[in-house]
């Protein structure tokens, strides 16, 4: 049985001043600085944003320098040859040879190549910066999951702390009841079955009290981590009106949002996009290319032979126009662009599915934010009632008229009703703020409006 010295201390732990409670957007703070998740989200946007140099880069010049050095023989042999020297005759049939064994050899190239007909290089370029557009889609989609965990979290911790406080209330209530039920049968004014009941609720309400320590201790402990606020600070505040106001647009509107904005189409349209540009890029593969090349280099081989001492030096200086022709690749081309277009009919089925989900999920997060509106008046005009049947309930205990099975049952109902009232506020926000990311406009501004409505 849990003592009530352990209930007034989960209550004021759990109770404390608003100066002292963390809010929805410190945690959220908190967590962009200390979630790996952010880091995540950032890096993969960053790494995404390079595809725009990628593709620029694919139309600057290519330059490369090479050089090469080592053991090298070479033999020569002309015959036949005519040569002439200044004040004689030419001489023909004369014969030239060159031999240098073990000579050193050096080498050096410069290669510049610049691209200027290029269709696959037009359509990969294309197909780099539509990367770049996905990575953004996917960064925003990413950024919007992450924020609503973290409110989820928020939540968790929140409904836990609430969880166990009214358990510890009730079962602060139950024994007292099962003290004055055991009194009331050793003055022979109660049956034993009082008692029994009494004492069945206590030790069922133990168990329940020692569950909801262990989720909440999982929930602060889940939340720490990922905020890196000490579990002693998370102090949080819960939603503290009837209910809150929420946009009033009609489905029909929210529909066309998500359709316009909604992150998760706008990435798989640019993943479609995407598609249509690598059967592009294959379609241009059998196109002719022109490119710009230009080269200088340095041949030097030196050493001895059987003449003696000798050197050969080559320098090589050149700038040409390189046309290519691809003829033939063994039906590698053709099955390539069968595959790419196979996928991109894939990425267009995978976008039309989509859609009908977005829409599925947008029409019932609105839905639960103006149904949520009607089921939070209603819980709230239970509670009241429970509350009074409670005192009602307590008073004609005392006068006799009700039995402890009665007692315990309004005590129960008024708890059941605390905790549905709670849980239908945070189910209303949360459906508000999966209605803005729907709708691709869930942001700072949007986590202030829910934080508004759990200050008191």
């Amino acid at each position: 049985m849990i003592s009530r010295m352990l209930l007034a201390g989960t209550v004021l732990a759990i109770c404390a001043t608003a100066a002292s409670a963390t809010d929805l957007l410190q945690v959220w703070e908190a967590a962009r600085q200390h979630d790996p998740q952010g880091a995540v989200n950032q890096a993969s946007r960053a790494a995404g944003a390079t595809r725009h140099e990628q593709a620029a880069a694919l139309w600057r010049p290519n330059l490369g320098l090479s050089a090469t050095g080592g053991w090298s023989n070479a033999q020569s042999q002309m015959n036949g040859a005519q040569f002439a020297m200044p004040g004689s005759a030419p001489v023909s049939g004369a014969s030239f040879g060159t031999s240098i064994h073990g000579g050193n050899a050096t080498r050096w190239a410069l290669n510049a190549k610049q691209a200027l007909y290029n269709p696959e290089r037009r359509a990969q370029s294309a197909q780099l910066g539509m990367a770049a557009q996905a990575s953004e889609h996917e960064w925003q989609l990413a950024q919007q999951d992450w924020m609503l965990l973290t409110t989820k979290r928020y939540f968790d911790v929140v409904q836990a702390e609430r969880r166990l406080v009214l358990l510890l209330q009730q079962q602060q209530a139950v024994d007292k009841a099962l003290t004055e039920a055991k009194d009331r049968f050793a003055l022979g004014d109660a049956p034993v079955t009082d008692t029994h009941e009494a004492q069945a609720r206590a030790q069922a309400l133990g168990a329940q009290a020692i569950a909801a320590g262990n989720d909440l201790d999982m929930a602060r402990q889940v939340l720490a981590e990922v905020t890196g606020l000490p579990i002693q600070m998370l102090t949080l505040q819960a939603p503290s009106r009837p209910g809150v106001a929420m946009a009033a647009e009609p489905v029909a509107i929210w529909l066309q949002r998500a359709e316009q904005n909604n992150p998760m189409l706008k990435l798989q349209q640019a993943q479609a996009t995407a598609a249509q540009f690598e059967i592009d890029k294959h379609r241009a593969s059998a196109s002719p290319t022109l490119d710009l090349v230009a080269q200088a280099s340095r041949d030097r081989l030196s050493g001895s032979g059987d003449f003696g001492v000798a050197s050969n030096t080559q320098s090589q200086q050149m700038v040409d126009v390189m046309l290519n022709v691809p003829l033939y690749s063994g039906g590698m081309r053709s099955a390539r662009l069968q595959e790419a277009m196979h996928l991109h009919d894939k990425a267009l089925a995978e976008l039309a599915r989509s859609r009908q989900q977005v829409s599925q999920m947008t029409r019932a997060a609105w839905l639960a934010v103006h149904s949520g509106q009607a089921r939070l008046a209603a819980l709230n005009a239970a509670r009241t009632a429970s509350q009074a049947r409670l005192a009602s309930t307590q008073l004609g205990r005392q006068v006799g008229d009700r039995t402890t099975l009665d007692l315990l049952n309004a005590q129960n109902d008024a708890s059941a009703a605390e905790w549905s009232w709670l849980q239908a506020q945070i189910d209303t926000l949360m459906a508000q703020l999966r209605l803005d990311a729907m709708a691709g406009q869930l942001g700072l501004q949007q986590l202030e409006a829910v934080n508004a409505a759990l200050k008191n």
